[in-house]
């Protein structure tokens, strides 16, 4: 199981990856998430835009198994939905780290990020590690 160390990872399993050169951070589900849920059929994103506390919800995610909110780990300004993933939710399944990020947000602390399991403590909380 790919789990990408250039990110953090909640323990709901969103991962936040910052973007250093526009200071933006994208958050997605990791593959275990994926896993998880096997076949995504469908994506609701509640804040498009707008403030966002840390912990809060953002969206959901649907499956064939099952329906999960998507948190967000860290405060800030949504800036950007992925379209794509909302038009077509398969492309979660399919590359979840890097087509598959669902918002993308302009951090209130990039900080906060700390605060976040880095790729080892995330996979040791799953038993991955």
């Amino acid at each position: 199981m790919e789990i990408p160390s250039d990110r953090r990872y909640k323990d709901t399993h969103e991962w936040h990856k910052l973007d250093s050169a526009s200071g933006l951070v994208s958050i997605g589900i990791s593959q275990l998430a994926v896993d998880q849920l096997t076949d995504i059929t469908f994506l609701d994103v509640k804040i498009k835009t707008g403030a966002i506390a840390a912990g809060a919800v953002f969206g959901e995610i649907e499956s064939v198994k099952a329906t999960s909110d998507l948190y967000v780990g860290i405060a800030g300004q949504v800036v950007e939905v992925n379209a794509l993933a909302i038009e077509n939710p398969a492309i979660i399944n399919q590359d979840p780290y890097e087509q598959g990020w669902i918002i993308k947000l302009k951090p209130a602390d990039v900080g906060a990020l700390d605060s976040l399991m880095n790729a080892q403590a995330y996979a040791k909380a799953n038993g991955k590690g």
